[in-house]
Formats: structure tokens, C-alpha cells, sequence
């Protein structure tokens, strides 16, 4: 059934670029990069693949001899029942033990691939996971999510079965080789004839499939991009009743991934035909040929019998190469797409003695710090400021004005373009990564809540908390009430982001969980925003006493939250305006003053 195609309007609105066809010749070096992650099963699992393998290739390479020269051109020529009997024995036998090897090594090689196909998704995954923000900046989630799931799982029947039937294949192709010249040469060649001109044709398409299997990679990943937009923002869908424009919008990329499959699938088909076509020359020439070698006494008929199984042999693994060719052929451009995020170093890295500050104080330091997310604008600019240990400062401003950005700075989420940070004296770069954000705590205005138990949320930052602890928690920010109201208290399933809570309340969860991993430093970023003005006022009570010796830095929009701030900073465009106390910012009649002023203006208007 032919898919209809969407129109050009559709098409066009939908765009990625952070996902391309990786245009590289077939690495050799990146297959053996891929092998090297059956290593750790070198020693016991492997080799019991490898050993039945052999097992079941001589096996099927001995049975047309004895049927072919000793059965038919010995016992059946020269009418001897007792030998008859006996190699059928014989022949009986050896189709026993090539069964229970199969059954061993379909068992070993399916533990042997999902064991790798483990290890090739964790490593990725933890990789991942270290990774700088500026490459989320850059990628969609639906697309991070393709190669640790999709391309992944395209390697599966290439380790599973692929690698392990290469070898029984080769093995089984190099001994029918052998044997047939050893039988008869003449005839060998005479239906070897063939294999140049299909070799010649097959080299042919490896460059369009291969391609085409990078394109069906690339489709996918939009489709799911896509579809992980999609279901995240169904409600602002809905309210803008774009359903039906969506619904086409998901046509049009399923569309293209229809296509793009149809298209390597097309030329995957051309390959067996092939082999099929090669068989059919081949079997014409052996029994045209091998008639005429009879017919001269040059060959006897058990030999051409034999030369018959084997040569039918011959062309079964030739077909299963071009198999496990398409799947190799997929797998690697899986693999290319998969080492491209493996590749990936952090842009925020770790020096190899980077210091662990047991407990760090909280003096920070900014020096003409630079920084720009792009190069056509600057998001701080030579911003020099002192937060002294202990202290509680906050962060004011327009929106874009460099506030987030310095928190971000703080956690090393990223590094400065110029100028230096510093943590209790040392350079920011010289302080371990896991040692400097265990000891901060951010809660965002816009808070993620896992899926899972309220209990679970609020320890996700320290993950040994007890019961009790993560009460004491609840209690203090004024979480315990909502909570022990919910049908199973601390232990209430809270589903996918939180959607049974409001948004206060995950607000609130999310300041038990940043309190409960009681760090150094507490950023809270428009943390208060989403709460009423009532809890607000409680937490802000329980505030005084849980940030007493750490040092706080508070982003606010709502200005009457941080009159008790020691030290506020006026940001504007990246530049350090203006700082000091609420009461020395009001009397400058300033940037401050005059947000302020129209802050009470808009309250009293309503």
C-alpha cells in the first residue's frame, strides 16, 4: 500500500540538526573497537561458542564425504549391507552430536550477546551521564535516547548471532574449498567461475546500503525526538488545540522514516536474489561439466555426489554472509553514531589530581569572570564579585541578565570563557567535580520529580538519609502536613515528573530533598515562585535557621523575599551593576530602587 506523503508546509516545519549522517568509509579500526567489548567473556563464554562451532562445522563437512565416496561410491557400488549399516550408524551419530552442540552454542552465543549488549548500554549510559551541559544544549533528549536504546538494540542480532556465524560461516567455506580441488580441481574451478563477477557486483551496493542504514538511524532518531516533545507538552497541545497540526506533524517524519526503510530494504533484497542467481549458474556448470569428468573416468560418481552436497553447502553460507554483511553493515552505523557520543569529552573536565576539600567553607570569588552559551553574545562580562563564607547574597535582575548563568558557574555546570572562580582560594578547574557539587544543593523553579515514592525524592541527594531524617526535613521546610495527608503518606507513588502534585508541592519536596543532603552552599534559583505567599513566609522562617553557616545565593524575581539578604547584586546584560544591603541599594535610587518601586507599583494596581 503505497503511504500517502505529507505536504511541504509539514515537512518543513520540522527540523534537526544536531543528528547527521556520519559520512565515513567502512572503518576497520572502529569494528575491532566494537570486538573489544567481548573481552571480558575471553575466557569461558567465547570459547564455548567457538568450540561448538567447530564442532558443528566439521561435522557437517565430514557427513557428505561419507555419504557421497563411502556410502554410495563404496558400500551402495559394491553392494555391502554390513558397511551400509555401519556408517549409517556412523552418520546417525554424528547428526546427534552436531544437535546437542547447536543447542549448546544457540545458548551461548544468546548470553553471550545480551551480556555485551549490557555492558555497550551501561558504558554509554554512565558516559553519557558525565557529560557537560552545553552537549544537552545541543541535543534533544529523544535523540540521546535513540542511540542508548535503538542502536543499541540494532547491534543485538549482530552480537547474538552475527559475529559467532562469520566465523562458522568462513570456517565452513575455507573447508569446502579445500575439499573440492582436493576432489577435483578442474571441476572446482569450472563453478568457481562465478564467484568474481558476484563479488564485483556486491562491492558494488556495500556504499548505498550502508548509507541507506545511516539514513534509516537518522529518521528514527527525529521520530523520537519527536515523539518525546510531543508527550511532554501534550497540555500546551491541548490548550492550543493543535491536535490535528501535531498528528500531521507526526506523519511527516513517520513518513520519512517509512521511506528511509523501504529505501535499505530495497537494496538489502537485491543481495540474495544474487546468490540465488550464482547457485543456479553454479549447479549448471556441475552438472554439465561433472557429467563430462564421469564420462571420461577423470571423476566417479560418489565424488560428484559429494562435490554436489558440498557445492549446495557452499552457497548456503555465501547467502548467510550477505546476511550478517546487511548486519554488520547496520550494526555499524549504529556503532558510528554510538562511539560519536563515546567520543564526546565533557567541556567541563577533571584535572587527574584534582583536589577533595572535605568540607568545603564557601567563600567564593568571581575575577572578571567572561562567559557567552554562543559566540554572538556575552552572558557575564567581567563580572568580579566576593560571596564570603556563611554569607546569604542575592542575584537580581531582568531576565537574561547573567543570574542563572553565575549559578550555573558555581556547580562548574560550565566553565568560564575568561577570568577565574574560586572556591575557599583554590581555582574552581583544581576541585573535583563530585567533591564540589556533593556539597551544593540547587533548587530550580521549574523542579524535576522522579518517578517514584515521596520518600525516594526527597533522599535522592543523600541517598543513606533515614525515615526520620527526611521528616525532620519535610517538617522544616513545611512539607510534613501535605504529605502525611496523601493516601500513603511518605510512601505514595508520585507517578512520571510529579503530575499527582501541585506545584507548590513539588517545590516543596524538592526543598526537603536539597535540605536533607545538608550541603555547604544552597543556590535556589526563583525557588519560591511557584509557592503561595502563606508557605512562603514559613519556608523563608525555617530558611533563617537551616542556612545559619552555609553560604546561600538566592535568584529571585519577587524582590520581597530577599530584603534579608546580606549582599545583593544588580545584574544587567551580563555586567555587575550595582551591589550592597536592601536598605544602601535603596537609598543609591538605582537599578534596584527602581525595580522595586515598580514591583510595589504593579501590587498596588492590583
Amino acid at each position: 500500500m503505497q503511504k500517502k506523503a505529507p505536504s511541504n508546509q509539514v515537512m518543513n516545519r520540522f527540523r534537526y540538526s544536531s543528528d547527521q549522517v556520519i559520512e565515513k568509509p567502512f572503518n576497520w579500526t572502529q569494528l575491532w573497537r566494537l570486538l573489544r567489548y567481548l573481552k571480558p567473556y575471553s575466557k569461558k563464554l567465547l570459547p564455548l561458542s567457538i568450540f561448538t562451532v567447530l564442532i558443528t562445522t566439521v561435522i557437517r563437512l565430514v557427513i557428505p564425504i561419507i555419504i557421497g565416496i563411502y556410502v554410495i561410491g563404496n558400500a551402495i557400488e559394491n553392494k555391502n549391507g554390513n558397511l551400509l549399516m555401519i556408517l549409517v550408524g556412523v552418520i546417525t551419530a554424528l547428526y546427534l552430536v552436531n544437535y546437542i552442540a547447536n543447542i549448546f552454542r544457540i545458548r551461548w552465543m544468546n548470553v553471550l550477546g545480551q551480556s555485551v549488549i549490557y555492558d555497550l548500554r551501561k558504558h554509554l549510559f554512565t558516559h553519557v551521564q558525565w557529560l557537560s551541559n552545553r552537549f544537552f544544549d545541543q541535543r534533544s533528549a529523544g535523540s540521546i535516547l535513540v542511540r542508548i536504546m535503538n542502536d543499541i538494540n540494532s547491534l543485538q542480532e549482530l552480537f547474538t548471532n552475527g559475529v559467532i556465524n562469520l566465523l562458522m560461516d568462513a570456517l565452513m567455506l575455507i573447508g569446502i574449498f579445500v575439499i573440492l580441488f582436493t576432489i577435483s580441481p578442474q571441476l572446482a574451478l569450472a563453478v568457481m567461475i562465478i564467484l568474481p563477477i558476484m563479488f564485483f557486483i556486491s562491492t558494488k551496493l556495500r556504499r548505498q546500503i550502508r548509507r541507506s542504514w545511516q539514513m534509516v538511524r537518522l529518521k528514527q532518531s527525529k521520530l523520537n525526538s519527536h515523539l518525546n516533545e510531543s508527550l511532554q507538552g501534550i497540555r500546551v497541545t491541548q490548550s492550543f488545540t493543535q491536535e490535528n497540526e501535531n498528528a500531521q506533524f507526526f506523519n511527516g517524519i513517520n513518513h520519512e522514516n517509512f521511506e528511509s526503510w523501504r529505501e535499505a530494504t530495497r537494496k538489502n533484497a537485491v543481495f540474495r536474489p544474487l546468490v540465488e542467481m550464482t547457485n543456479a549458474v553454479g549447479s549448471a556448470i556441475l552438472i554439465w561439466h561433472g557429467a563430462s569428468l564421469i564420462q571420461s573416468g577423470q571423476l566417479e560418481l560418489g565424488e560428484l555426489v559429494t562435490f554436489a552436497f558440498l557445492l549446495g553447502m557452499f552457497w548456503e553460507p555465501i547467502s548467510r554472509l550477505g546476511m550478517v554483511y546487511n548486519q554488520l553493515l547496520m550494526g555499524m552505523a549504529s556503532s558510528e553514531r554510538i562511539f560519536e557520543f563515546l567520543d564526546e569529552k565533557p567541556n567541563v573536565s577533571e584535572k587527574k589530581n584534582a583536589l577533595n576539600i572535605k568540607q568545603l567553607k564557601g567563600d567564593i570569588q568571581f575575577e572578571k569572570v567572561n562567559f557567552a552559551y554562543s559566540s554572538d553574545r556575552k552572558a557575564l562580562d567581567d563580572v568580579s564579585l566576593h560571596i564570603k563564607s556563611g554569607e546569604t547574597i542575592a542575584l537580581v535582575g531582568h531576565t537574561g541578565s547573567g543570574k542563572t548563568t553565575i549559578a550555573n558557574l558555581i556547580t562548574r555546570f560550565y566553565d568560564p570563557t575568561a577570568g577565574k572562580i574560586k572556591m575557599d582560594g583554590h581555582d574552581l578547574r583544581d576541585i573535583s567535580l563530585r567533591n564540589l557539587r556533593s556539597q551544593i544543593s540547587i533548587v530550580l523553579q521549574d523542579t524535576f520529580i522522579f518517578s517514584g515514592t515521596i520518600k525516594d525524592n526527597i533522599r535522592f541527594g543523600h541517598p543513606h538519609a533515614s525515615d526520620e531524617q527526611i521528616v525532620s526535613a519535610a517538617k522544616a521546610i513545611g512539607a510534613n502536613d501535605f504529605i502525611e495527608k496523601l493516601p500513603k503518606g511518605y510512601d505514595t507513588e508520585v507517578e512520571e515528573r510529579g503530575n499527582i502534585l501541585s506545584v507548590g508541592e513539588r517545590q516543596l519536596i524538592s526543598f526537603a530533598r536539597a535540605l536533607l543532603a545538608d550541603p555547604r552552599i544552597i543556590i535556589l534559583d526563583e525557588a519560591t515562585a511557584s509557592i503561595d505567599t502563606e508557605t512562603e513566609v514559613q519556608i523563608q522562617k525555617a530558611l533563617k535557621t537551616l542556612l545559619r553557616g552555609r553560604t546561600a545565593i538566592i535568584i529571585a524575581h519577587r524582590l520581597s523575599t530577599i530584603r534579608d539578604a546580606d549582599c545583593i547584586y544588580v545584574l544587567d546584560h551580563g555586567k555587575l551593576m550595582e551591589y550592597g544591603s536592601h536598605q544602601k541599594l535603596m537609598m543609591q535610587s538605582g537599578i534596584y530602587h527602581d525595580l522595586v518601586k515598580s514591583q510595589f507599583n504593579m501590587l498596588e494596581a492590583l
